[in-house]
């Protein structure tokens, strides 16, 4: 899944790769999240961009374009400043420091999910894309490729579920060892992030692309992979 960079862990590296004091740590972090980010519903609706900035703010830091959330996310138009909480949370506030919104991880590496109120992502900003996929969405007849188009074997991505809830999934009977193996039956998506799942604890993680195509996640071991949807899938 496309991977956040997360405060109390880079704090850590950093400190212990460096040496620097706390300063400079923050600074390293602020420069990190500086850039165009997507404020998007979790139930695919379109969302709005906005810019983290590294321009000091009443706050924390300034945060520009906001007025595009006035259609869409009308309570977030007013963001004005972005700052980082001492426990690790994300804020955004108005003008007056008031919090509009508050972001929390998950776990380490798990994209931004707002606090309270419908549910919401902050992603890094994937190309002109202004939404989230969803499991209606996504679901379908899907191709395993190596990166220069070749294809290795189909996956289906189902919208049934499990008594937990959670989609099913099913690899094709053509799948080689490596993918086979792993089992694979259930499938979630996180934000930009779609994860498949094995009955042994398994998993095998991809990030989506602009063009709506996945990627297999930088961090995960073995050959890259590709998932192209097949066409009518």
């Amino acid at each position: 899944m496309i991977r956040t960079f997360s405060l109390a862990a880079a704090s850590a590296a950093f400190i212990l790769a460096t040496g620097q004091p706390a300063g400079a740590v923050d600074d390293e972090l602020i420069k990190a999240q500086a850039g165009s980010w997507l404020l998007a519903p979790e139930n695919g609706a379109k969302g709005c961009r906005i810019t983290f900035e590294t321009t000091p703010a009443a706050g924390g830091y300034a945060i520009t374009g906001a007025d595009a959330c006035a259609s869409t996310l009308p309570a977030l138009a007013k963001a004005a400043a972005w700052n980082f909480g001492e426990d690790g949370t994300l804020a955004l506030t108005d003008a007056t420091q008031k919090v509009v919104a508050r972001f929390q991880q998950e776990e380490e590496g798990s994209p931004w999910e707002i606090e309270e109120g419908d549910p919401m992502w902050l992603l890094p900003a994937l190309g002109d894309v202004d939404h989230v996929p969803t499991i209606a969405s996504v679901a379908g007849t899907w191709e395993i490729q190596q990166p220069g188009g070749k294809a290795i074997c189909g996956v289906t991505l189902s919208s049934d579920t499990d008594t937990d809830g959670t989609p099913k999934m099913s690899p094709g009977s053509d799948c080689p060892t490596d993918i086979g193996d792993l089992k694979l039956s259930l499938w979630v998506m996180e934000g930009f992030g779609l994860v498949m799942m094995g009955t042994d604890g398994s998993s095998l993680s991809f990030d989506m692309r602009p063009d709506g195509s996945f990627q297999k996640t930088e961090e995960e071991e073995g050959r890259p992979l590709v998932l192209v949807r097949k066409q009518g899938g």
